[in-house]
């Protein structure tokens, strides 16, 4: 079966400004981040899902065909694409994570974080297209041909010269065997006194030049970053509209927090949006996603979506996470895995041009607004730099240790 993904990129570089489409991603790759926390929670019994669970859930959205892309663990797209063969029949794209780098392993306990990314690669590719080490040509058709490369740069010369080469490496061997890949550039994790005062023109122009050396057959076929706020997204938008930029979810924070930040990210030209656990960690995820689907179209609006949402919530008898009005704030919420990143307003806005997202590696979120009021909130406009970072890495901790059950 044809393939939306393929369909949809098609039109995005035959009309890169005129084209409508918009790619949805449901990101089911966290195994190799959070390790026994990535299931999640069941909103229903409020018991920790295990791995067939998690797979179970990749199996009904898949089998609801409203997503483009499901992203998946290299095991577990042994387990779907291969062995069970659920997306030969389906206009979905089967994706593995191809790397896994240690700025992304959240072990419980772990600190691997605080330092520097280093590449690292559990899964090679020809176990992710075939399940095996040296696959046949015939062998190698039967897996994924996508998969999700990942580097975080941190302005740093041996860190990122290792994160460049091992990128490098990954390019031509993929180019080699016929695997393609998208690109996700996180936010520095750790960056020291050396973090750039405009992240997003930082991550723009590490965009720009680390694909200006790389031929059409080696490129990757979308972007997948944090969203910046208007002024980011349109500059590399207008740089090269052919680069396809998609935003990444980021922690779970409201249901205004996801449907808002696909809206705004679509609003100033992306057009992608890879969510993980913001799908995984909604209430239920099949009406979630048919939510971002409609948004993703222009067929409802961010707040009118979240209305809805919990009218549905309501007619399948499940209480939802946050009352409605608190569902309904803009809140502080993690970018990134290891909680860092910029700060940039999702709210409303005052003006008829876009505001300039805030200078400065401040805190780990894609919004900051008024919090959901549960309980007594910072005033963020008197806090410091540090105790903005320290917030919300919290953040981060308080939603990997509901997922544990903690």
């Amino acid at each position: 079966m044809q393939k939306s993904l393929d369909i949809k990129l098609a039109n995005i570089h035959r009309d890169p400004h005129g084209a409508k489409d918009f790619i949805l991603a449901d990101a089911k790759d966290a195994d190799m981040a959070a390790g026994l926390a990535a299931p999640g929670k069941d909103a229903r019994t409020g018991k920790i899902r295990s791995l067939a669970d998690y797979r179970d859930q990749m199996r009904e959205i898949v089998k609801q065909g409203l997503v483009d892309i499901m992203l998946m663990s290299c095991s577990t797209s042994e387990v779907l694409t291969i062995n069970e063969r659920i997306f030969d029949n389906s206009a979905i794209t089967p994706a593995a994570r191809a790397n896994d780098t240690t700025d992304i392993h959240l072990q419980s306990g772990g600190v691997y974080p605080k330092e520097a990314s280093r590449p690292f690669r559990s899964a090679t590719i020809d176990q992710i297209q075939s399940g095996k080490v040296n696959p046949t040509d015939s062998e190698r058709r039967l897996g994924a041909d996508l998969g999700l490369y990942s580097i975080t740069p941190n302005n740093d010369l041996d860190a990122d010269y290792a994160t460049l080469e091992a990128y490098k490496q990954f390019r031509i061997e993929a180019e080699t065997k016929g695997f393609r890949h998208f690109l996700e550039v996180f936010d520095p994790n750790a960056c020291g006194g050396e973090c750039p005062a405009d992240l997003g023109r930082f991550i723009n122009d590490w965009i720009a030049r680390t694909l200006a050396g790389v031929p059409s057959k080696s490129r990757p076929v979308f972007l997948k970053i944090a969203y910046h706020g208007p002024r980011a997204m349109e500059e590399l938008v207008q740089y090269d509209p052919h680069l396809v930029a998609g935003i990444l979810g980021g922690s779970s924070g409201t249901t205004h927090d996801a449907f808002k930040l696909l809206e705004e990210s679509k609003k100033y030209g992306g057009r992608a949006a890879l969510f993980g656990r913001k799908i995984n960690n909604s209430e239920h995820q099949l009406t979630f996603v048919s939510y971002l689907r409609k948004i993703a179209d222009g067929q409802i609006g961010a707040e009118e979506a979240c209305r809805a949402y919990h009218g549905d919530l309501q007619k399948l008898n499940l209480k939802p996470y946050r009352a409605l009005k608190d569902d309904l704030e803009l809140t502080i919420q993690a970018s990134s895995y290891a909680g860092t990143g910029s700060s940039v307003s999702l709210s409303k806005p005052t003006q008829k041009e876009p505001a300039k997202p805030q200078a400065g590696r401040i805190v780990a979120s894609t919004v900051i607004a008024k919090p959901a009021s549960n309980g007594p909130q910072p005033d963020f406009k008197k806090m410091t730099q540090a105790e903005k970072v320290a917030f919300a890495r919290q953040r981060i901790k308080s939603d990997l240790a509901r997922h544990n059950g903690d």
